[in-house]
């Protein structure tokens, strides 16, 4: 499968959120860092969200991926969350300590699951 079918990206009042989808592993990671990082580089938005409200399944690689967009965005000066993290994501984060580094926002739709 095209790993670009389970990124999507919108972009409007400078901010863009990244939509990803389904399982991330070492064979999807580096596809979707890829299409991630070449339009923050290209659109340099003031604010980027993260949202994995639908991933089902993440292992290290999806922690690296995860990591390094933030630390991208910092270098980048654009202001980064994790939005709407799976129950699965959010499992991996707390185990990671990476929880307490990165901000995660919740939207209504999430806060009901």
């Amino acid at each position: 499968m095209n790993t670009h079918e389970k990124l999507k990206l919108e972009y409007a009042d400078n901010v863009m959120i990244a939509y990803v989808s389904d399982d991330i592993d070492h064979h999807r990671a580096k596809g979707i860092r890829e299409g991630i990082d070449a339009r923050l580089y290209a659109d340099r938005p003031e604010r980027f969200l993260l949202d994995m409200s639908e991933v089902s399944f993440m292992d290290s690689s999806g922690l690296g991926l995860i990591l390094g967009r933030f630390t991208l965005c910092r270098e980048l000066g654009i202001d980064f969350a994790l939005s709407n993290p799976s129950r699965e994501v959010e499992k991996i984060l707390d185990l990671a300590g990476t929880s307490r580094l990165i901000r995660i926002e919740k939207s209504e739709k999430r806060k009901d699951k």
